[in-house]
């Protein structure tokens, strides 16, 4: 029989999706093509129903609009506050069809078994804040492995319990996140120390945790990450991406500078609009992101009236945008968008692995980059490296990008090669090599 792996899917049910739903996505999917079993473990606004089919149809609620009535936020908070010294027991869900799943089954992953328990992930959070522990759960199927894909205070007991820390930019930069400092540095000190193994998506992180969390080498493994955008998008033709964005955001292709991720400080936002204000590009710039934690700043600076040109369409003058901005494009969108862009601008103060740079270089879009965290060691020479400090370098590498043709088709060619060291096949022994030791080692 074959082993089996449960996953935590704090970010899968996210449905704008984040960097690490898409890592637990590739690799949940690396392990199931593996021959492991693969299982999820999420948590549920509320108690989970006794009834099977209920049960199938809350997981799939939407309630990130619902505001929660007195009593359930004062029991939620009482529970929280006690936390759970005896530990949790995720109840399984079966899918029995009511719930057509078309439209969500992509977004949960290759799960052969999910679980829910009851606000878990918080939960977790708390417990430990109060006990000093990780909150322990109980299944009735024992599994081989728990794979947490985001540091959380979790562990299955009777179980290897393995965790993945994709950077520690909370420590390196804490100014650049609201992370509570004390609690989060507490937490993974004890999750590295109990874990039976650590994972990281970069030598850059790989080299952070060793060095900040003082974990041995021999504990600690790099997998890297890996990008598949599916066979279908990738093949379409340029005409008909040029029409999907021409009819879609009214832009032309190539005509474009894009920039895409979570709207956070550490992306660096405003630097990167000041300069490609100053580039005087008459391209607009596209940032898709919606506004999170200081935010607020920087959308007033992208919504700036300013920032508009003036176009004739027939016999009209047509105000535009220059600054563009949209919380939330569909995947398939946002690949025709990343394919018909000059470039995309990526200038992040750092970052555990970068999959924007990643994507895009596989597409072939000529990126312009970060020379810190580890960027570098992903982009290597196939993408525009700048000081995300600098401004100035910043303005003058846009400028490039915009004006020079031949730069622009010299990283177009570059970024696939680069992209075809992080395949899908090399990933997919990496994680290979990961579960065999841990498993069968």
């Amino acid at each position: 029989m074959s082993k089996t792996i449960l996953y935590d899917g704090l970010n899968l049910s996210l449905s704008k999706g984040t960097g690490v739903a898409t890592y637990t996505r590739g690799l949940m999917s690396a392990a199931h093509s593996l021959g492991y079993q693969t299982g999820v473990v999420h948590g549920l606004a509320g108690k989970v129903p006794k009834d099977p089919i209920l049960r199938e149809v809350v997981l799939f609620d939407d309630t990130s609009n619902r505001k929660p009535g007195a009593a359930f936020i004062a029991r939620r908070w009482l529970r929280r506050q006690i936390g759970a010294p005896f530990g949790v027991k995720p109840v399984p869900i079966t899918f029995s069809g009511t719930v057509i799943l078309k439209s969500v089954q992509s977004q949960f992953g290759d799960s052969g078994m999910v679980y829910a328990s009851n606000d878990v992930f918080q939960l977790a959070r708390h417990h430990f804040k109060r006990y000093g522990n990780s909150l322990s759960m109980k299944f009735d199927a024992q599994p081989d492995l728990l794979h947490c894909t985001y540091p959380l205070p979790l562990v299955a007991k009777r179980a290897l319990n393995v965790y993945t820390i994709h950077d520690l930019v909370p420590l390196r930069l804490p100014y650049l996140t609201e992370d509570d400092k004390r609690y989060h540095y507490r937490m993974l000190k004890a999750l590295v120390k109990r874990a039976d193994h650590i994972v990281t998506v970069s030598d850059t992180s790989r080299a952070d945790i060793i060095n900040v969390l003082g974990v041995d080498e021999s504990r600690i493994t790099n997998t890297y990450q890996a990008v598949h955008v599916p066979e279908s998008l990738r093949e379409k033709t340029e005409d008909v991406v040029a029409d999907e964005i021409a009819g879609i955001f009214h832009l032309d292709w190539k005509g474009y500078f894009l920039f895409f991720g979570a709207f956070e400080p550490k992306k660096n936002i405003s630097r990167l609009i000041e300069a490609y204000l100053a580039a005087k590009t008459t391209k607009p710039l596209i940032i898709v992101g919606a506004p999170g934690w200081k935010g607020a700043e920087t959308k007033e600076l992208i919504d700036d009236d300013r920032f508009r040109f003036y176009v004739r369409s027939e016999d009209r003058i047509v105000p535009q945008r220059q600054i563009q901005r949209f919380d939330f494009v569909s995947y398939p969108l946002l690949i025709s968008l990343i394919r018909g862009a000059r470039a995309v601008l990526f200038p992040s103060l750092y970052e555990g692995f970068g999959l924007p740079v990643l994507e895009s270089m596989q597409l072939g879009t000529p990126v312009l980059s970060s020379t810190e965290g580890s960027i570098p060691e992903i982009a290597g020479r196939s993408a525009l490296l700048v000081d995300p400090y600098n401004t100035e370098d910043m303005r003058k590498a846009i400028t490039s990008l915009d004006q020079d043709d031949a730069l622009c088709d010299a990283y177009a060619k570059a970024g696939p090669k680069q992209a075809a060291r992080f395949s899908t096949e090399r990933y997919q022994q990496k994680v290979s090599t990961l579960y065999d030791t841990l498993l069968n080692g």
